[in-house]
């Protein structure tokens, strides 16, 4: 097993140098007839760290939204992310995708702050380890650095990200494999550091087990109020293994059914654990394997720890059969923020893209009043926008109201210049100058 293992890793390590020397080499060919334009999804920053005496690169993504002057005073919840080059440009994506960046509400708008390591295994590894348990050799490399690690999370990176970047105190840790484990050793031992966890495919068979014994005593005998926890589970079996078959005593540990024999064990022991509060969530993914398997889990895991983010039903109060009156609906909107701001433990105030959206709804299906409550409600929220001004012109327009449709897309150019109410203004005065 462990020559076939070894020869397994010599492959491997060949396949990737050849890999990457190809793909150099092809992007220097290529290089005169690429286009020099980019597009950009986040920058790159760095942290002098007292607690590991190195500096540390960190990538960031920032939504859109926070580059608007009506957004300047907004701070944004943090997704902290291990492994940060391996995972960053598709984590950033998916929150793109899933927020009010592409006009969706599954999740909140947020920063992603992607951490990259320069001792991969020494810092995210909770304990050292100096023998291979399976194998019996020496291990080559350092462990044991992943408490002084977190140390630099919590006491540098943390503070250094919401002083220089719009982030608030609601913060989500995500890791995988060595990442994972990680992020179980942060929620065991600093449970106030993060509001979720998500620990994919975590490495939990590391020191013979002992870190997930100890984990495990303190999910037992401690609370986690308000704390989510969502875990990935990778098809890491043996052909002709199954799930089930995997966590029997009988099936020895080897290289390839240590990792899922240690996380099955992990979880079965959480759903035995409602009484401590944790809010847990584990799914299997039998068609993924270790190196696949963050995708799916980083957007299921997305949607599990935000499903009271979305406001339901919006869609059936344009009907006209509809019987929820403007004061109601205007009710419901500030109930769910208000829930939504007990969530994150600060005031949120309603997305200006997103009621701007409802009051165009109500426009659109000749529900004035309703829509005139909504855009009312945005220039009370968002003075200092000038699209609040120009969307309470347009149903002034709806209205017929020529006068008061002028008024406010004049409005809306003193606050900032914009094409569009400059054509309304002119098309307007020539309307009224021809009447």
């Amino acid at each position: 097993m462990e020559n076939q293992c070894l020869r397994l890793i010599f492959r491997i390590v060949l396949f990737t140098f050849v890999t990457l020397n190809s793909i150099s080499c092809k992007k220097k060919t290529e290089k005169n007839i690429i286009n020099e334009s980019s597009l950009v999804i986040g920058q790159v920053d760095s942290i002098y760290s007292n607690v590991l005496g190195e500096s540390r690169e960190i990538w960031i993504y920032i939504p859109e939204s926070a580059k608007e002057k009506s957004n300047e005073a907004a701070k944004y919840p943090v997704l902290y992310l291990l492994d940060g080059p391996s995972h960053f440009k598709s984590l950033a994506g998916m929150v793109d995708q899933l927020s009010l960046a592409s006009g969706n509400m599954v999740v909140p708008e947020m920063i992603v702050v992607g951490i990259a390591n320069t001792n991969r295994t020494l810092d995210l590894t909770p304990s050292q380890v100096d023998i291979d348990f399976i194998s019996g050799d020496s291990i080559p490399y350092i462990s044991g650095g992943g408490n002084n690690f977190l140390d630099f999370v919590e006491e540098e990176l943390i503070p250094h990200m919401e002083k220089a970047y719009p982030a608030s105190g609601y913060r989500t840790f995500v890791g995988h494999s060595f990442g994972g484990l990680s992020v179980i050793n942060a929620l065991v031992t600093r449970p106030e550091l993060f509001s979720n966890y998500v620990a994919i495919d975590p490495s939990l068979w590391w020191d013979n087990r002992g870190f997930l014994n100890f984990a495990d005593s303190l999910l037992t005998k401690n609370r986690f109020e308000n704390k989510s926890l969502f875990i990935g589970v990778a098809n890491t079996l043996e052909e002709g293994m199954d799930i089930e078959s995997v966590q029997s005593d009988t099936v020895p540990d080897t290289y390839y059914t240590i990792q899922m024999k240690s996380i099955m064990k992990f979880v079965k022991s959480l759903e035995s654990k409602e009484y401590n509060n944790l809010l847990f969530k584990w799914e299997y993914y039998p068609d993924d394997d270790h190196g696949s398997v963050p995708l799916i889990t980083e957007y299921d895991a997305l949607r599990f720890l935000f499903p009271w983010y979305r406001l339901d039903g919006v869609n059936d109060l344009y009907s006209q059969n509809s019987t929820m009156s403007t004061d109601d609906i205007l009710k419901m909107i500030n109930s769910h923020y208000e829930n939504i701001s007990n969530k994150f433990g600060y005031k949120i105030i309603p997305s200006e893209q997103f009621i701007n959206n409802m009051g165009y709804g109500f426009m659109n299906n000749d529900m004035n009043e309703k829509s005139f409550a909504l855009f009312n409600l945005n220039i009370q929220n968002y003075p200092r926008s000038s699209n609040v001004y120009d969307s309470m012109g347009d149903c002034f327009l709806a209205k017929q109201d020529s006068t008061q449709a002028l008024k406010y897309f004049t409005k809306a150019l003193q606050v900032g210049k914009n094409d569009f109410s400059q054509e309304k203004i002119d098309m307007l005065k020539s309307k009224l100058k021809a009447e």
